[in-house]
């Protein structure tokens, strides 16, 4: 068996540290340019907003609000509306602010419409140019800050949710500061962190691992491990929690991107085609039923990585590591975003069952192991008309 080679995409530049959205005026000064915000409306009514609104506005020619994780529609709009006037981008908010910000600066350097160059459903290949752009993350769980894709979603045309992808699509410089975390509610932050560290937690099962992407993996999930019980406190201990987190997030983006992510995300990408779930609550809700099918998995490979994870993240004994780690993240979460929320019809688990796939796993599961996963996962409503 050949070894895995690895490749790793990175930002030109990362800034990391509390208070370092103050960073982002002087980049800015640097280079005059026609520059368009993309934002969302919690950093509107941030007091992050409220501090640098009178400056900021002095280097943006204009902004777009993004409400939800954006359509090819939207991105067609966005270029048709600025195309020939913006030369920079700068993003801050959530996964689906950074994606939309990602996709809108490839986009205006291409001649085509969206659709045409997602994964999945397109017939063109993106080219290498994309404008110059600045991520700065709200959140703390997608990473998309450090990746090469741009996620797009369409749940009403083509009902897909897929990808943009290309090695320049990285954006030149993040931003990291832990502190825009703070006062976001508890569904938020735990949502978001759980997509964290699924992202961490696939790279590091993927059959396209080695030393070099779980190593990375496991540095982000040794901080996940210390920031998930201490996200919402409003003191020291909450603040390097929120610290340790980012670092988790952008370390996920970093471990997605060279060892790719497994059946949590071949089920969660194709329920996000079709309903408006958060991308973050679908993989949670995913990861504690796939911890119990590990926890049954005699799959020797999977087995001696979960073994040697549990060494690493807790000190505890356990003769089962796959539930050790279930039952730590739900007694330890801030709030539990598992219960109750949004209901699927037994049409639209099948729906999803047709298009999922077991992506980089070492384990091909079969479709009665996926439908058990997502049926465990979200209560099933009866069928209604009209419905997929």
């Amino acid at each position: 068996m050949s070894e895995n080679l690895s490749e790793l995409y990175s930002n030109q530049r990362t800034l990391f540290g509390r208070g370092s959205i103050d960073k982002l005026m002087p980049l800015l000064a640097l280079q005059q340019q026609p520059t368009l915000l993309f934002c969302g409306q919690s950093f509107l009514q941030s007091p992050a907003y409220a501090r640098l609104k009178s400056t900021l506005n002095d280097h943006i020619i204009g902004y777009e609000i993004v409400r939800n994780e954006a359509s090819p529609a939207d991105i067609d709009a966005w270029v048709t509306r600025w195309r020939g006037h913006v030369d920079r981008v700068v993003a801050i908010g959530g996964g689906s602010v950074l994606d939309a910000a990602k996709a809108f600066s490839a986009m205006m350097q291409h001649p085509l419409p969206t659709a045409r160059y997602l994964e999945k459903v397109g017939d063109s290949a993106v080219q290498p140019v994309t404008l110059p752009m600045i991520a700065v993350p709200t959140t703390a769980g997608t990473g998309s800050e450090v990746t090469q894709n741009a996620v797009v979603t369409d749940q009403h045309d083509i009902q897909v949710k897929a990808s943009l992808r290309h090695p320049v699509f990285v954006p030149q410089v993040a931003i990291l500061d832990p502190d825009l975390l703070k006062n976001a509610p508890d569904k938020v932050l735990a949502t978001c962190g759980i997509d964290a560290f699924t992202h961490l937690f696939e790279a590091y099962l993927s059959n396209k691992g080695n030393l070099f992407t779980r190593q990375l993996a496991l540095t982000g999930l040794k901080q996940f491990v210390q920031a998930w019980p201490q996200l919402n406190r409003d003191d020291a201990e909450g603040d390097k929690a929120r610290e340790a987190m980012m670092m988790s997030s952008w370390l996920g983006g970093v471990s997605l991107s060279s060892a790719g992510l497994g059946v949590i995300h071949g089920i969660a990408g194709e329920l996000g085609a079709l309903k408006p779930f958060h991308h973050g609550e679908v993989c949670g809700r995913l990861l504690f039923p796939f911890l119990e099918v590990l926890a049954e998995s005699h799959h020797i490979e999977q087995q001696q990585l979960m073994t040697a994870l549990h060494a690493q993240l807790f000190s505890e004994t356990t003769d089962s590591p796959a539930r050790y780690m279930k039952n730590w993240l739900q007694q330890q979460a801030i709030t539990p975003f598992w219960q109750d929320g949004p209901a699927l019809t037994h049409q639209e688990v099948e729906w999803i069952l047709a298009r999922a796939n077991s992506k980089n796993s070492f384990v091909d599961y079969s479709k009665d192991e996926m439908r058990s996963m997502i049926v465990q996962a979200w209560p099933m409503l009866l069928s209604k008309a009209g419905q997929a």
